[in-house]
């Protein structure tokens, strides 16, 4: 399906050092620690001098108290719209609400983790944004851990001393063996998401990767383009792998070689993606498109070609993946592949809440399915018919 995509609000989040986060309250308990090389435990919650208040949260959203309050207890009477905004603006200002302020709901509280070591911070704050929304709606506690590669283990062990009923894991870590196997060796209740090749025993939450990438391959020919360039992402990624099947798959239909001299490997950061498209850019007959697996690889190209002299769309068309916030921050504005990562998160978010009420009526739990969320190509100003002259 191919749309015509509209601007939405980019969603911001102060990156600052790696450092403790907290916001507690019924619906979300935002943590985040930092766990590898010179790793140390997030310290417990202090509110900060002039830390931001309701009234602050409410101002910057543009809603009333009243509204923040009630998108903070998971109350039901609240528009969607305003609903995604308040959540940015709690995130985005580190508003800690009290939770002796509040009185909680009857029953017991599930408090449930989300590791993460994204890359991408466009991705990760979209995934971010689904999770907390969902773990409002829920009233539910979601602690969030970031580590690195080398201090997975540590951040597990982490969680689980906070007694996290279950766990959510982004990509990379859901392609990442080792994680997924320490927290089923533990019998905590998993959802993996964006995993092209979930086990057959674990939740999991994606879109049809091959599928999406043959989809925008194809778009691209259909535009004159004969010569597309790929950019690869991180080959810890199993969606890495199956997105560029569906773009050799995409040429070969349309009878166009599969060049090896057009496909570059990135690792979905920006700094890649420069330097992959400096690659193809280089080349003797270079490409008229390239298809970068993620947004953030794609902006980078958009930079290169700029800094070459090259118009985009008119000169080298440049399509993106995923539709995070930057694809409509850039100039021009990405043609992409939307991957909605917010409803994927609050689908993994969900799906876990059902697994661990599941399990604690001593039923076998949800049947271990993938489940598979629709992708759409959306059309912005990156790409454009081939110049017959080229």
């Amino acid at each position: 399906m191919i749309s015509r995509g509209t601007k939405p609000k980019a969603f911001h989040m102060r990156r600052g050092r790696e450092s403790e986060q907290l916001a507690r309250g019924r619906g979300l308990v935002l943590t985040t620690g930092y766990w590898g090389n010179g790793m140390r435990e997030a310290r417990g919650p202090r509110r900060q001098r002039n830390a931001p208040t309701i009234n602050d949260v409410a101002a910057r959203a543009g809603v009333s108290p009243m509204t923040v309050s009630r998108v903070i207890n998971g109350e039901g009477n609240v528009r969607e719209a305003t609903r995604l905004r308040v959540q940015e603006a709690i995130v985005a200002m580190r508003y800690a609400p009290s939770i002796a302020a509040r009185t909680l709901a009857g029953g017991e509280e599930l408090r449930l983790g989300l590791l993460h070591s994204n890359p991408s911070f466009a991705y990760l704050s979209a995934f971010l944004v689904g999770s907390l929304d969902q773990a409002s709606r829920s009233n539910v506690q979601l602690v969030v851990e970031k580590c690195d590669d080398k201090g997975e283990i540590k951040a597990i062990e982490h969680l689980l001393r906070g007694r996290i009923d279950g766990i959510v894991l982004p990509p990379p870590l859901s392609d990442s063996p080792q994680v997924v196997e320490a927290l089923q060796a533990r019998d905590i209740p998993v959802v993996a998401v964006a995993t092209a090749r979930p086990p057959a025993d674990l939740l999991s939450v994606s879109i049809d990767d091959r599928r999406a990438a043959y989809d925008m391959t194809r778009h691209i020919g259909s535009l004159g383009h004969r010569r597309i360039g790929f950019i690869i992402g991180n080959p810890n990624q199993t969606a890495s792998a199956e997105r560029l099947e569906g773009y050799r798959q995409a040429l070969t239909e349309m009878g166009l070689p599969v060049s090896d001299d057009l496909i570059v490997q990135g690792y979905f950061t920006y700094r890649s993606g420069l330097d992959a498209a400096e690659a193809l850019l280089a080349l003797s007959e270079r490409p008229t498109a390239i298809f970068a697996s993620n947004d953030d690889m794609a902006a980078a190209a958009v930079a290169i070609a700029h800094r070459r002299g090259l118009d985009v769309p008119r000169d080298l068309t440049v399509c993106g993946f995923d539709d995070t916030a930057l694809a409509t921050t850039v100039w021009p504005e990405l043609t992409t592949i939307r991957q909605p990562v917010v409803e994927m998160s609050r689908t993994a978010v969900d799906l876990l809440i059902k697994e661990i009420r599941a399990r604690a009526m001593r039923t076998d739990g949800l049947d271990h399915s993938h489940v598979i969320v629709p992708h759409e190509l959306i059309r912005r100003q990156s790409d454009a018919p081939l110049d017959p002259g080229k």
